[in-house]
Order: C-alpha cells, then structure tokens, then sequence
C-alpha cells in the first residue's frame, strides 16, 4: 500500500523532505521512576503501543523483595495516538462513518460511470446540471451519517422559559461539510447564499464556544438566569442575549425572550402597558423581517421573500417601520430604563449599526454573519466575502485557529488546495476522499485541478492520490479492510494494482476472510487473482494437514499441477502399503478428487483401482460367481491401462490370486490369461527398475501369481476347446 518510503523522490504518497518541529506527546503510566526500559511498537491505525518497564529491585532477600508495594513491581503498557485529528469522533464513530459511507460513494461513482457514457452521446451541460444533484443527494446522505440536525431553538416546547434545545452538539466534521455543501454543490441555494450561513451558524455557533466565548454559550447562561431570576427584565445579561441572538438572525429565540418580560404579567399590564407595547412592538417587527429565502422551517420567524425585487420592497418598508418605531415619542414614557436602552439597541442591529453589531456579537464569524443579515443584505455570490471576513477577524481576533475556521476561509478565498489541506490536517483522510466529489460538482476548475495527472505523483491525480491514503488507512485496521476495494476499485491507474496486493496480504488461515477475498474478486471480476487466492489456500490447508480442504480449494481453482502432484503422493502413500486399511485412510480423499477423467492425469488409475478394491471385498463376502466376473473384468482393465504404475502390477495380481484359483471355471479366457502372463513376464525381468516396489509381499508372491496364471490358463484352454 502507499506509504513513506525511505527516498521521497520514490514515494508514491508525496511528503515533505524539511524538517518539522517534534511533536511531544505525554505518556502516562503512572510507574514510579526511574523507568528501566521502554518498548514501542505499531499497533492498528495511527496507535503505538507503549511497554515502559521499571528496575528491577536490587535487593536480595526474597522476604525484603515481598514487602515492596505493587506499584513498584513490573511496568505498564499504554496506548499513544499520533496525528492530530477530529477529538470530538470515537475509534467506533469512525469505524461507524467508514462503514456506512462506502453505499453512498460506491453508488456515486456507479452514476458518474453512467453519466459519462451517455454524455459521450450528448452535451457536456446536460451532465453538469444532473451531476450537481446526484451529487446533492450523495452529500445528503453522508450528512445523515454525521448526525441529525441540530437546532439552536424550537418554539414548539411547551416550556416558555426553555429557550435552546438539550440535545447531542453536533461534529466540527460535520459542519465543515456542510459548508462545502453550501458553496460547492447546492446550486438553488446560490440566490440566498447568506440564509443558508444564519442556519448554518445557528446549528453550529455551539462549536466555537467550546474554545471561546459565543453567543450560544451566553444564551446557555441567560437560560440558567431565567429561572432563577423573577425580574428577568432588570438583568443586563438578559438584554445581552437578546441583542446576541437578533445579531445572528435567531427570530424565534428573540421573540421568546422578549415575551419572558415583566410587562407580559397579567399583575403588570396596568402599571407597564407602554411598556409592554414598546416591547410588542419590537417583538413583531422582529418576527417580521424580510427573508430572502425559498422557504422557512417550521418554528422559524420572519417573512419569506423568494425573488429579490420582492426582498427589496418588503426591505424598505421594514426598515421604515423601524425608523418610524425610533423616533416614536413613546420611549420617553418608558420609565423602565433597562427596558428603554435594551430595546433601542435592538432596533439600532436591525438598522445595521456597526458599532451596535460588533459589541452584541463575540465571534469573527458571528459579526461575519450578521453584516449579511443588516448592513449588506441583498449581497449575492462570493463576491466580496473574503474581504469581509479579513475584516471581521481584524474587529474580533480570534485566539484559537480551528480546523473549522481553515476549511471555511479557504472556501471564500476560492482555493481548493487550501480547504483539502485544511481537511487533511483536521479531519484526516476519510474528509478528503468523501469531499473532493463536493468540490468537482460545479466547479471546472476544481475538477481539471484535482482530476489532473501529475508527473511527481506517479502519473496519477491529486483526487486519485487521496483515495489510495484513505485506502491504506482502512487496509491498516483489521476491522476496515474488507471496505477498502471499493475505493482502490475508483483509482483508474494504480487501484487495481493495490487491491491485488491487499488480497494477497491477507491470511488464508481464516475461512471467512478467504470467502471474503474471493466475494471481493467476484464483485470486481478479478478471476485470475481469485484463482490464486485459492491456490495458496489450497496448499496452505494441504501443507498444515487438512488435506481434504486443500484439495477442495485446489480443485475450486482448477490447478491441474497441484492436484496432479497430489495424485503422485497419494501413489507414494498407497504404493508403501496396499493393504486395505491403509488404502481406507485414503479413499476419501480419492473420493474428493473427483471422478472425471483428465481432471488430474494419473487421479483415473486411483479412481479406478478403488472400484477395483470395492469389487474384491464383494466377491470375498458373497462367493458369488458374478461378482467374481465384473472384479476380474475390472483387473483387465486396470493392467490393459496406461494410467496404472507398474509398481501396482504385482499387488493387483497378488491380490487377485484366489480369483485365478476360481473353482469350477476360468474366469480369465486364454487371450487375457496371456495378457497378465506377459505383464507378470515384464515385471519379473524389470525387478531393478525405479518404480519397482513389492511393497512388503510375501517373498513367494512372484511364484504364486504365475502359479494361479498357469492354472487358470489351463483351466480356459479345456474349456475352449
């Protein structure tokens, strides 16, 4: 498989020669120093094992030696991870991923193949605009396997006080899929591009407060606040969240915060009602503002706007609303202070005040996010949104520079080397091999890069090149390997080849992974290593005494060289001893080898003398006459034969004697009679020849055979005459 080489001029997976700064991992195992020896070895994946052993004792006596603590005694062996990589994922996570989205890409490489024939017959377009849906579905599929969608709230909890929902956070793997969807592959989505980032961040913002501050962990806070605090209005949190939330276009959750309101209070309506018509009012217009937007999911806020002149109108006169509702003479009999200023600054965000954005927002990526929403909201493609970002990063510097954060800059910076490193190094091999269809879909340029054969790669493209690491990642883990033919098979140049070498590397010991092979060989119509597989199997099970099994698989090979070498070891082993018991230890076998002339040359003769020994045991149980006859027909046969040794010769008619001795008639006539004569003649003149055996016969057998031969043939020459 692809791996580093000593010289990386001769590597097929291309690596850096300079040298790195060492990466330092602790190992914790818990000895008491000082350690004596320390062993390291592979284990699966990217997993070294650890054996840190310490002194051994220098004291003496066994008495003294016992006391000491076990602590003290032995070592420890500990497993250490290398690489960096998404923490969030499990080894079963991602054996769970790995497994489940071979379907999805084998069957998306099956309609490429189609679409490839049949745009031969048409136009290139017409493949382009099939292809990006085919694609659509494939990135649908795989989203489902990263985990459900998560949403940040739900307005349909009966709870009036539980503003975000409690469920499982969601993967940065996860999102940064979804983002290459959202840029490369959803073609209707293109139009409202910045409502698709506002659902994005809002079932993602969870992700950035993990390292630092968010606006979902300070909603988290202002949900643990509600129910404690019974004046919520008098919290400055409160008011914080809110203006956080609308920053990011989060509707729903800032109209149901602002109806946990004191004014809202059946005992306040009196006292408060300019008050609570103040903060209606906001709430309303908050629940109002234009989306532009194919639609919305259900619980979500505003008003849906599918076309942009539709957008612009419905724009203008919600933003006059606002300007009308700012100016309104109501806020000076607003004597809640806390409730006036709050207020204000929300219709400050939605008119798109900066300075108001940049403090209610935390992240670079929120106050991104926001200036879509309010201060640039009829922007549409990827026009100037690197720009922006840049800028957003220099109001709100961020300390910590995610993988997340790498894949989504290299989106808006438009260079696709850049997200497929940023991938490698935060999500490893399994998110470059999955993404690369994401990031061909539309994009022309994208697929003549990543589908471009490269001289200092092999001859091979980038997009093949990250297929075949993926695949040596799963061909390292016993778990994984039988998964990773699928995508060696979509490698046009070097697959095959490595697949050849992946089934050859594993062991025929085991059965199943055998029959795994060899499914494996169907699928992929690899005849010629299948019969191989089984040609290893075959003598692997013969060579380690399961001979039955070697030779079934030497047979389901068709090797006709092997078996015929059986046939001559099993001429070996019968020819040492032709009694019949030893030759019932081997009719099994002769049996397994099959009945059909040709198969394996010399295997007619065993077939045959089998037949012959069945034929003899009849006559000696039943003395009958007929029986007698087809077991002396069966001899002719055997000695008239080409395929019978001659060692064989004198055993057949040793064993045939009381048959020669028949009484009351010749069972042999005179021609055959003279046959075996003359077969006894060439076998007493060859006595030296090398496949001369007498197999431990009587010394007097040679006699006795001509003896019973001279009888019979007197005994046929009177009745013939």
């Amino acid at each position: 498989m692809p791996g580093r080489a000593s010289d990386p001029g001769n590597s097929l997976v291309h690596f850096a020669p300079e040298v790195r700064d060492p990466v330092v991992y602790p190992i914790r195992h818990g000895i008491n120093p000082p350690l004596f020896r320390v062993f390291v070895s592979w284990s699966d994946g990217n997993l070294l094992n650890v054996a840190c052993l310490q002194a051994p004792s220098p004291v003496s006596n066994a008495t003294a030696r016992a006391a000491e603590p076990e602590a003290d005694i032995g070592g420890k062996v500990v497993e250490v991870r290398l690489g960096e990589g998404d923490g969030e994922i499990n080894e079963e996570q991602r054996r769970r991923i790995a497994y489940g989205s071979v379907p999805a890409f084998a069957m998306l490489q099956s309609r490429r193949n189609s679409l490839s024939m049949m745009s031969r017959m048409a136009s290139s377009s017409s493949f382009r605009n099939e292809w990006w849906q085919h694609v659509l579905e494939y990135s649908n599929q795989i989203k489902d396997l990263l985990g459900p969608p998560r949403l940040p709230s739900s307005s349909v909890i009966e709870d009036s006080k539980v503003v975000l929902q409690q469920i499982e956070e969601p993967s940065s793997l996860k999102a940064a899929w979804e983002l290459m969807e959202i840029f490369y592959v959803d073609k209707q989505s293109s139009a409202w591009l910045p409502e698709r980032l506002v659902d994005w961040l809002a079932g993602y913002d969870c992700i950035l407060a993990r390292t630092e501050t968010a606006i979902y962990s300070k909603l988290v806070n202002v949900q643990k606040k509600i129910v404690k605090i019974q004046v919520i209005e008098d919290d400055s949190e409160y008011w914080e969240g809110i203006s956080s939330a609308l920053a990011v276009g989060w509707l729903d959750v800032v109209v149901k915060l602002l109806r946990l309101h004191g004014s809202y209070q059946l005992d306040q309506l009196g006292n408060r009602e300019t008050e609570n018509g103040l903060v209606e009012a906001v709430a309303v217009l908050v629940s109002t503002m234009p989306r532009m937007r194919a639609d919305l999911p259900t619980g979500k806020l505003g008003q849906c706007c599918k076309t942009k002149p539709d957008f612009v109108k419905a724009w203008e006169k919600w933003r006059g609303h606002i300007t009308k509702l700012e100016c309104s003479a109501f806020w000076v009999q607003c004597g809640h202070r806390q409730t006036r200023e709050g207020l204000r600054n929300l219709l400050q965000i939605m008119l798109g005040n900066i300075k108001n954005l940049t403090t209610s927002t935390c992240h670079w990526m929120e106050l991104y996010i926001s200036h879509f929403l309010f201060i640039r909201p009829f922007s549409t493609g990827l026009e100037g949104m690197h720009s922006l970002a840049q800028k957003c990063m220099q109001l709100k510097p961020s300390s910590n520079s995610s993988g997340l954060i790498g894949v989504f800059m290299g989106i808006l910076g438009g260079n696709t080397e850049v997200v497929l490193a940023e991938c490698s190094k935060a999500f490893g091999p399994w998110m470059v091999a999955h993404a690369m269809e994401l990031l061909t879909a539309t994009d022309d340029q994208a697929d003549i890069l990543l589908h471009e054969e490269r001289y200092n790669l092999g001859g091979i493209s980038m997009e093949e090149l990250h297929r075949l690491v993926y695949a040596q990642v799963l061909s390292s883990h016993p778990l994984t390997w039988q998964i990773a033919p699928t995508y060696l098979a979509s490698c046009s140049k070097q697959g095959l080849g490595l697949l050849e070498v992946l089934l050859y590397r594993q062991s025929v010991h085991n059965l199943r992974v055998t029959l795994k092979n060899l499914e494996i060989c169907r699928l992929y119509e690899l005849e010629n290593i299948s019969a191989c597989i089984m040609k290893i199997a075959g003598v692997y099970y013969w060579k380690h005494g399961r001979r039955g099994s070697g030779i079934h698989w030497l047979q389901q090979a068709q090797d006709e060289v092997r078996l015929n070498r059986i046939a001559q070891q099993l001429f070996e082993c019968i020819g040492k001893s032709i009694s019949d018991d030893s030759f019932k230890q081997w009719e099994g076998l002769i049996e397994l080898l099959g009945s059909e002339v040709g198969t394996a040359g010399g295997l007619e003769f065993l077939h045959k003398y089998r037949d012959f020994k069945r034929s003899l045991q009849l006559v000696h149980d039943k003395k009958a006459a007929d029986a007698a006859r087809q077991t002396v027909e069966s001899l002719v046969q055997l000695m008239r034969s080409p395929s019978t040794p001659r060692r064989f010769w004198l055993p057949l008619l040793h064993d045939s004697v009381h048959l020669l001795n028949w009484r009351g008639q010749a069972l042999l006539n005179v021609s055959e009679t003279n046959l075996l004569l003359s077969k006894l003649q060439e076998l007493s003149m060859a006595k030296l020849h090398p496949d001369f055996s007498n197999f431990d016969l009587p010394a007097q057998a040679l006699a006795t055979v001509r003896l019973a031969l001279a009888a019979n043939l007197r005994q046929a020459i009177l009745e013939e005459s």
